[in-house]
């Protein structure tokens, strides 16, 4: 599991690299749930958490950088 201060020492391409993994985790996951594979359904939300706190620092970031 990331968290925060995991998140925050990453540079902005591998935020943008999690960020890929994460949705496309995601993707398969609720692909996995359609079909009925699903076996760990606990997972979509920890992954849906993850994508959040993700966009979030981009986000925290792009407003420092364009307050500055």
């Amino acid at each position: 599991m990331n968290k925060a201060a995991d998140v925050r020492a990453k540079s902005p391409d591998e935020l943008e690299a999690s960020l890929v993994d994460l949705r496309r985790e995601q993707f398969n996951l609720r692909f996995q749930r359609a079909t009925g594979q699903n076996e760990s359904v606990g997972r979509v939300r920890v992954v849906r958490r993850e994508i959040a706190r993700v966009k979030t620092i981009i986000a925290e970031r792009a407003r420092a950088s364009a307050k500055s």
